[in-house]
Order: structure tokens, then sequence, then C-alpha cells
């Protein structure tokens, strides 16, 4: 899943090097905010960073949590990493056929047609149903279209992987 965006790259991370004492002090901050009453997408966006960050092992992501809250902030933004976000979570939910149909309409929005993470979400979705072949190409389109050197060099060792899967 797109990192910072959702999450290939999450569930690969040691999360024995993550701050237990920040993340507790992160998820009572959020929780006094979201008391409060007045929620808007900054606190939703927080609250999901919560949620991933309360799991100690990435199996252990409450998704069914993260996709409750993605189909809140889908309602107040019209920003289409938020719609991509949301269909990890639906894959991670409902499986990755699922999530792989509403990348489908995303194809269409200017504002992401041609965005690595796009490529790069579909890549990881297309991996998790089981098809190296489609998501190494999915790596490798994601890969030409970043500018960030340590993300390029991330995807094509994921296209580099599924390549391996595939033979």
């Amino acid at each position: 899943m797109a990192s910072g965006d959702g999450a290939p790259a999450v569930d690969r991370q040691d999360r024995s090097l993550w701050n237990r004492d920040q993340i507790t002090e992160g998820v009572a901050l959020i929780s006094a905010a979201l008391a409060q009453g007045s929620v808007g997408p900054y606190q939703l966006q927080a609250a999901i960073a919560a949620v991933h960050s309360e799991a100690t092992r990435s199996q252990d992501t409450d998704w069914p949590q993260i996709l409750a809250l993605y189909e809140l902030l889908k309602k107040m933004s019209e920003n289409p990493m938020v719609e991509l976000n949301h269909a990890v979570a639906v894959a991670m939910v409902h499986g990755p056929r699922a999530g792989l149909d509403l990348l489908d309409h995303l194809d269409a929005d200017e504002r992401l047609r041609d965005h690595h993470r796009l490529h790069a979400v579909r890549g990881h979705l297309l991996e998790m149903a089981g098809d190296p072949k489609g998501a190494m190409l999915n790596y490798q389109a994601a890969a030409g279209r970043t500018a960030s050197l340590p993300e390029r060099n991330y995807l094509l060792t994921q296209a580099a992987r599924m390549r391996a899967a595939a033979s």
C-alpha cells in the first residue's frame, strides 16, 4: 500500500522500532480531540494513523475500524488519495478483488490517473490476489512515475520480487 497514503510499505516495517510512548501519547491526544465532538478530516486522518500505530504487528491491524474511518473521511473530502486509501482498506477487509474494483474508476480521475501511488496500490492488490505478473507490471509503472529515488528503488525491488515469483 502506498505509505503515508495507506500502506503497502506499512506492513513491512519493523514495528519494534516504533516509539510506543509517543504512540500512546498520540492516541490519547486524538481520543481527546474526537471526544470534543467536532470531527473533521484532520481528526479522522489522525485516528486512522492511531489505529495503524496501535497494532504491534501488521496482521493485528484493525482494518474494519480503518475502513469505517475512511468511509467517514470520504464523505468530507473529494481527495483522490482518500479514495485510493479507502480502496486499500476495502481490500484488507473484503479481499483484494473488492479493492481492485474500486481502483478502476480512479483511472478516469485526472488527478490520480498517472500517479505512481495508483499503480503501486494496484500492484500490491494484484500481489495479494495472486497475480505476480500483473503486480510486477504495476510496480514497474509506479517506479517509472515517482520522482523519489527511495520510492523508485522500493518499487523496483517489489517488481523484481514479483518477476521471481512469476517464473
